[in-house]
């Protein structure tokens, strides 16, 4: 399993064991888009228990990577990662909004830089496959 899967596959396991406990609860069962929030602490056990690695050395490199990205992208470089997605520096053009206090007065936004994530090739499709789900979670919200 790649990285990228882990967080999708860490779902899955969490919607079949929430309609295992609704089944055996003898609750109806509705049509639910439940979406965990997956941690940093999550993905280390998973790598960890995949890879057969104690957690500290998954943590370690995990951690490692993300100084990484952090370092070429405050110098200004993209960060690619085939299948995964790129990771680049963006500007924000300076904007007027509205103070929320006091919407009658303008407040000026500066410009600053923000980071952008696209998604690659590989994400894009199996995310794609979501799309069924989140739809019918909409619609028996509504």
């Amino acid at each position: 399993m790649k990285i990228a899967e882990l967080g999708i596959v860490r779902c899955e396991r969490n919607l079949l064991f929430l309609n295992s406990f609704v089944s055996f609860l003898n609750l109806p069962r509705t049509s639910c888009n439940y979406m965990k929030t997956v941690t940093k602490r999550d993905l280390v056990m998973e790598i960890s228990n995949e890879l057969g690695m104690t957690q500290r050395d998954v943590f370690n490199v995990m951690q490692s990577f993300i100084g990484q990205v952090t370092t070429n992208l405050s110098n200004g470089d993209e960060v690619v990662l085939r299948n995964f997605g790129t990771f680049q520096v963006m500007e924000t053009k300076a904007k007027v909004g509205r103070n929320p206090r006091d919407p009658g007065k303008e407040v000026t936004i500066p410009p600053r830089a923000v980071v952008k994530f696209r998604p690659g090739k590989e994400m894009k499709e199996k995310v794609a496959k979501l799309l069924p789900n989140l739809r019918k979670g909409r619609k028996s919200k509504g």
